[in-house]
């Protein structure tokens, strides 16, 4: 089986498969035990955060470990509403601008209609329950978030702004350095879901101009962290680190609500922490590190990509690559066959020997065409029968060989 579906899960290396399983026979004792057990399964946790830390470039008592991208998300979005509704005294009840006869108004969260699920379904899901004024980032002629909508959208009542720092069915990178430089002139927090760029692309070598120094949220200098948000969710497993195990870093200084209680995470995140998992994790940011050190084989996989893409366009007629036009990650394409459907598609190919996805693997059963590329304007015919391949550092040559022909066939 060619596996061309990275952005959804990679396979984890050899190394965090070796490390996995030692922690699972060896450190079996929960880390908040005092015995001498418990506390070497501590220190297992703690240089594995110090590790993932380090692929960031964050001090690691910042960052939060989690059971996978998801909570680390919800905890973000949630963590960051409950602390301002807490610090307000008021609950989630909507509030009446001073001097004002407008309608009550509730907080409100600004994110992009190209979000993963994650997001997007936790704002629609806040919003049903009337906790919040969910505010869509208009997306540009690009089809990607328009820093220059921002400022009309923040107001008193803003909470938090969500921006991902790269699609994760396109991967076209969002213009997140200057959606930051929006919000910290606002004094307002920025999450970024930066799932599908932590262990791709360095977080610490932004691809555009370096920003000015200037005050956070917080209250730091950003010159102190080179990451642009506050609030940044990552998952492993998109780095050949295991399933299971995710992070939330929390720029200090910004108030955060646990929202399982409990004293681990620095009572910032309540449950037993899955050892095993976050050990492999560890073990996969090291690698990670030492990979991204180098960018010649960024531009190796770059070079693959393009190849299948061009094969594919000349080869069968009508076929369209979604987002070519822009800035994408080194490894994702998402290609639309018009006339076609994704799922029938991705049936065939894999019964040949081919596994790919159609727009986020979280909604891998649905029939209705991506969210996501409606979106950004593709008609729907062509997201219909749009599929996403995503190479990882160990696709080959004569993998994307043999994947061009099974499309093509």
């Amino acid at each position: 089986m060619i596996y061309l579906d990275s952005n959804a899960t990679t396979k984890p290396s050899e190394a965090v498969t070796q490390a996995v399983h030692a922690a699972t026979a060896t450190l079996f004792a929960n880390p908040s035990s005092v015995h001498r057990a418990g506390q070497e399964a501590r220190r297992a946790v703690e240089l594995a955060r110090k590790d993932l830390a380090a692929l960031i470039g964050v001090p690691p008592k910042e960052l939060i470990l989690t059971s996978g991208g998801t909570e680390s998300i919800d905890l973000a979005i949630r963590g960051v509403l409950g602390a301002r509704a807490t610090s307000r005294g008021t609950g989630f009840q909507p509030v009446r601008p001073p001097n004002s006869t407008s309608p009550t108004q509730l907080p409100n969260i600004i994110t992009a209609p190209i979000e993963h699920a994650a997001v997007r379904d936790l704002v629609a899901h806040l919003a049903r329950q009337d906790q919040i004024e969910p505010r869509p980032l208009p997306l540009d002629a690009r089809g990607m978030a328009d820093p220059q909508a921002l400022p009309s959208l923040i107001d008193e009542q803003t909470v938090l702004v969500s921006v991902q720092w790269a699609n994760n069915e396109t991967g076209v990178i969002q213009p997140i350095e200057q959606i930051a430089e929006c919000c910290r002139a606002h004094k307002v927090p920025l999450h970024c879901d930066a799932v599908q760029w932590v262990g791709k692309m360095p977080c610490t070598e932004p691809p555009s101009e370096p920003r000015a120094q200037a005050s956070g949220v917080s209250g730091r200098s950003t010159g102190e962290n080179p990451l642009p948000c506050d609030l940044l969710t990552l998952s492993p497993h998109k780095f050949h680190g295991p399933k299971g195990v995710g992070a939330l870093w929390v720029r200090r200084g910004v108030g955060l609500m646990p929202q399982s209680i409990g004293s681990q995470e620095l009572d910032r995140r309540g449950g037993t922490e899955n050892v095993p998992g976050i050990v492999g994790a560890g073990v996969a940011a090291r690698e990670a590190v030492a990979w991204l050190a180098d960018a010649e084989p960024r531009a190796t996989l770059a070079a693959r990509r393009d190849r299948f893409e061009q094969a594919i366009l000349s080869r069968i007629p009508g076929t369209v690559v979604n987002g070519a036009d822009w800035t994408r990650l080194w490894n994702t394409t998402n290609i639309a066959f018009p006339t076609l459907e994704a799922e029938a598609m991705l049936m065939l190919l894999s019964e040949r020997g081919l596994a790919a996805s159609a727009g986020a693997a979280c909604s891998s059963g649905s029939l209705d065409p991506s969210p996501v590329l409606l979106a950004m304007g593709i008609p729907e015919p062509l997201a219909h029968g749009s599929i996403r391949l995503s190479l990882d550092r160990a696709t080959t040559e004569a993998e994307i060989d043999e994947a061009i022909e099974i499309v093509v066939a």
